[in-house]
């Protein structure tokens, strides 16, 4: 894939602030784990295993970005040097079923509850990721259409978990809580809608540099807004219902 030089500065720099926005928002949830009561640090831990994985993961898709390029040349070819796009779906298979209990955690729900999502919520988000991946690395145009078909099932049973049986539970939460926590699904929903869109994208459109340079630009910017800015929504609820709670605006 030949790249011209303002491409090629897109996708490195791209890479780049996902990079370092992971970074900077694990440390931010690590630092304010005293701003929050006890039992919704767990929420906390969490999100800052998500945005570290993810940073990890975008390390190494900046690394085998760089190693893959020669004068502009990207490599595409699955080679041993070849742009590794595998190092996306090993991260989301790790990060969005942790995204998904980050939720769950931070409502603090009884335990009958909790169990209740997680165990539906993480073998669904697991499974839409597994499904993808073959879709995503074949180019059989009928692969593609079946794999995507087949891990969107999992993903409309996640939202119906999200919205009609975590619904169920928000009555009982802080004013405001319930509010907050609508807007995190529907930031939910706003960038997981990326990715089938770039899945698509990648099934109808052709193999040229700039579908290149959308699909990589799209997916990062949407892995930002799911992890870094998801997590710093997780700590504000976590600090409402705290506040909420009894504790001093100080801590």
């Amino acid at each position: 894939m030949q790249l011209d030089s303002n491409q090629w500065q897109l996708v490195y720099n791209v890479f780049s602030f996902g990079l370092i926005s992971m970074l900077a928002c694990t440390i931010y949830t690590l630092v304010s784990q005293q701003r929050v009561l006890p039992k919704y640090r767990n929420a906390l831990v969490m999100s800052s295993m998500v945005t570290f994985i993810a940073g990890y993961h975008y390390l190494r898709i900046f690394d085998s970005f760089k190693h893959a390029s020669e004068n502009g040349m990207v490599k595409l070819d699955g080679s041993q040097d070849s742009f590794n796009e595998a190092y996306r779906y090993v991260d989301w298979l790790l990060t969005v079923p942790l995204l998904l209990v980050e939720v769950i955690a931070v409502l603090a729900l009884t335990r009958e509850v909790s169990r209740s999502l997680i165990m539906r919520l993480v073998p669904a988000s697991a499974a839409m990721i597994a499904l993808g991946y073959p879709g995503e690395i074949s180019n059989d145009q009928n692969t593609q259409v079946l794999y995507g078909v087949l891990s969107t099932l999992p993903f409309i049973y996640i939202l119906y978990v999200l919205f009609v049986e975590l619904g169920k539970s928000l009555d009982r939460q802080p004013a405001g809580v319930a509010e907050t926590v609508g807007r995190l699904r529907l930031l939910l929903i706003a960038t997981w809608g990326v990715y089938p869109i770039a899945y698509i994208f990648n099934i109808v459109g052709d193999a040229s540099a700039s579908s290149f340079v959308t699909v990589q630009v799209g997916y990062t910017i949407a892995d930002v807004l799911a992890k870094c800015v998801f997590g710093l929504t997780i700590l504000k609820i976590a600090r409402m219902k705290s506040m909420a709670e009894g504790m001093k605006d100080d801590h």
